[in-house]
């Protein structure tokens, strides 16, 4: 795997290279499961990966802002949001 962006492509060769499934097995194997995950945070259900992290969605309230380019104060309106908590096996390995 390349050391910038992490895409689909890259990740369904690991699995060809690492299990030997068909290429087009390991591509349909990846969406799937992006497929999974994103309609589990559609659902406004978080997703928690052992020893990874977990995938929460998270409201957020308005808040007054400013156009940068014209000093204009703005509301920015109430959203949602995906923030990534990484879990502590994955923080002590990434601060090693």
């Amino acid at each position: 795997m390349s050391k910038g962006n992490l895409t689909r492509k890259e990740i369904a060769e690991a699995i060809n290279n690492q299990l030997g499934y068909a290429q087009n097995t390991c591509t349909a194997l990846v969406d799937s499961f992006l497929d999974g995950m994103k309609s589990s945070l559609l659902d406004n259900d978080s997703i928690k990966f052992v020893h990874f992290g977990t995938f929460l969605v998270r409201d957020k309230n308005s808040r007054r802002g400013r156009n940068p380019r014209t000093g204009e104060t703005i509301t920015i309106k109430p959203r949602q949001m995906i923030t990534f908590r990484p879990s502590k096996k994955l923080r002590d390995l990434v601060n090693k």
